[in-house]
């Protein structure tokens, strides 16, 4: 393998081409209109230009990719995550042009890409599921009978889907027709499949996830845990591993039925099979996400491999260097998603330009990024800036560093999550580990901390005096004076 094509954008797009670039491989990037200056396609060896901004004219589109690949004579193509990342027909098709796609083959992605295939290959190994339907409910009469055998709440949930679309919490009998309606007509517009299917609602649950890597030989290891229980609109903030709460004894359990669901799919790859945890630390299947995470990191900061690179050597047909006794936990780490969204305004995107950006450095801290000051955050795709990772010895340590970092990572021009991040870190029931998915339900009022928004005022007013001492010709000083501002107490609150 001489040189991979990268079918993606961004923080990701960058991450793999590191790890390729230091196994001497070549890479290519692609890029649409908003992306012909980005970091991800500075980095590569070869560049391809594939559309127009929207990405359903440009990065999903599967003949463009597949023919950057082949005008560059890329041997392989790396889908990240999100786009084509999970898109049998895009598996299928990369595959008929010859070139390797590094990934599950597109059998697995469809076994698994179902919740209900998903389920039901799960049941023949014995894994634990959330009482519920067996398929998909056909009608009113049938979800009401169901909902009466596991009892109310329950909860309807989109067979293709994720992210929280096509999903309904039904409290009482009364409700269900309506919602049940809602849910289905949800589904088809996000996902073209109006199917859903019935679970009991766990009230309370936590959301642990259990990364796996299997090669082409048949052997299938586990990763251990991350959790990532703090989420907005149902999708995740911050992740972390090990989780809180696991005992060995469900860590064990829990790893096993993990590589059991990897064997059902004959799952070649890094791929992430997700549970949910009840109050009472009883564990269910959920799904699982066949593709490299979002929160890969953690998983590598406290295992000490590189998950990139374990994908490129398995594609190449490469046994596992490691058995699963081989595998130990090291520390604990944990990941802030870094949006371009406004805390106080339900987590709304927050589009704009980078004013200034400057990522904090020091012991145990890790940025994966994809942007620099100056460069806009364009509209039309997630609005992720970066991930911030820190490691330490133990969670306490982890959490501290976190802390640090977030108080050391200066962005201005846009809001961003790293506020909340630093609310999370320090409430008391995060710091416990007694919390749960709904977290900012319980717990986040859309009001941050009082200091970190005053820092973040004195910040825009000292750039905005800065601005002014330029057009006026007058030195920092006479600026500052004027003010009242002074440099060092905005950094020192920072």
């Amino acid at each position: 393998m001489n040189k991979i094509l990268i079918a993606n954008r961004g923080e990701i797009a960058l991450r793999i081409m590191r790890s390729a670039r230091e196994m001497g491989i070549k890479t290519v990037a692609v890029y649409s209109d908003a992306d012909r200056n980005a970091l991800h396609v500075q980095y590569a060896d070869e560049s391809v230009h594939v559309g127009p901004a929207a990405s359903n004219q440009s990065y999903l589109v599967i003949d463009k990719i597949i023919n950057a690949a082949l005008s560059t004579r890329a041997d392989a193509i790396h889908p990240g995550y999100g786009f084509l990342s999970e898109n049998a027909d895009f598996a299928r098709r990369v595959k008929q042009a010859g070139i390797t796609l590094i990934g599950p083959s597109p059998e697995s992605m469809e076994m698994m890409g179902d919740k209900l295939s998903a389920k039901a290959a799960a049941k023949k190994y014995n894994i634990p599921l959330v009482p519920g339907s067996d398929g998909a409910i056909a009608d009113e009469n049938e979800a009401m009978r169901i909902a009466q055998e596991i009892g109310f709440p329950i909860l309807i949930k989109a067979s293709a889907g994720g992210g929280g679309k096509g999903m309904r919490v039904v409290e009482k009998a009364e409700e269900l027709e309506e919602q049940m309606h809602r849910a289905i007509s949800e589904a088809k517009s996000a996902f073209g499949d109006g199917s859903v299917f019935i679970e009991r609602y766990v009230a309370s649950p936590r959301h642990i996830e259990f990364q796996v890597l299997g090669d082409t030989h048949g052997n299938i290891v586990h990763l251990f845990e991350r959790e990532c229980s703090v989420q907005r609109r149902h999708q995740k903030v911050i992740e972390e591993a090990p989780s809180a709460v696991l005992t060995p004894e469900i860590r064990e359990k829990m790893g096993k039925c993990a590589v059991d669901v990897a064997k059902a799919c004959n799952y070649v790859g890094a791929g992430t099979v997700e549970f949910i945890l009840d109050e009472s630390l009883n564990f269910y299947f959920l799904e699982m996400n066949t593709r490299l995470q979002v929160e890969h990191p953690v998983t590598e900061m406290v295992t000490g491999l590189d998950l990139v690179k374990e994908q490129i050597k398995i594609s190449r047909g490469e046994t596992l260097s490691f058995k699963q006794e081989d595998l130990k936990i090291n520390g604990h780490a944990i990941e802030l998603r870094v949006y371009a969204e406004d805390p106080n305004n339900n987590f709304l995107p927050d589009i704009g330009t980078l004013k200034r950006y400057k990522t904090p450095q020091g012991p145990g801290v890790r940025v994966d990024d994809g942007f620099e000051q100056g460069m806009e955050i364009p509209i039309y795709y997630d609005p992720m800036i970066a991930k911030l990772i820190t490691h330490g010895e133990d969670r306490n340590e982890a959490i501290d560093r976190m802390i640090r970092a977030i108080k050391d990572y200066t962005i201005s021009g846009i809001e961003t999550t790293l506020a909340f991040g630093r609310f999370v870190m320090k409430h008391e029931a995060f710091v416990s580990g007694n919390f749960d998915t709904h977290f900012v339900k319980k717990y986040f009022n859309g009001k941050l901390e009082e200091e970190y928004v005053e820092a973040e005022a004195e910040l825009a007013a000292v750039i905005a005096l800065k601005a002014l001492e330029k057009a006026r010709g007058k030195s920092a000083a006479q600026a500052n004076q004027q003010s009242g501002y002074s440099s060092w107490r905005m950094r020192s609150r920072l």
